[in-house]
């Protein structure tokens, strides 16, 4: 008896739907906002609102990304500097 309580169950969470559970579908284009703030450019990409990423184009130098860190307290990281060093020492030459 308890088997086939276990069973209806299981044959009943197998028929609900998942898709309605999505709150909204992600679109595949992200929306950019460009902005002049000084002597740069700054480029915000957003996805149904949430901000991803920041790409930063000074007007001299090397343009670069802030991308989200771990968490939703709103911190960006440089995308160009890993979170780990990797050592490159010289072990061999010849």
């Amino acid at each position: 008896m308890r088997a086939i309580k276990h069973l209806m169950l299981a044959s009943l969470l197998a028929c609900v739907p998942l898709a309605g559970f999505a709150e909204e579908p992600v679109g595949g284009d992200p929306d950019v906002t460009i902005r002049q703030e000084g002597d740069r450019t700054v480029e915000e990409y957003r996805v149904n609102g949430f901000l991803y990423a920041v790409k930063i184009t000074p007007k001299h130098g090397k343009p670069y990304f802030l991308v989200r860190a771990d968490g939703n307290d709103g911190n960006f990281v440089r995308a160009d500097q890993p979170d780990m060093l990797i050592p490159s020492w010289k072990i061999f030459s010849w």
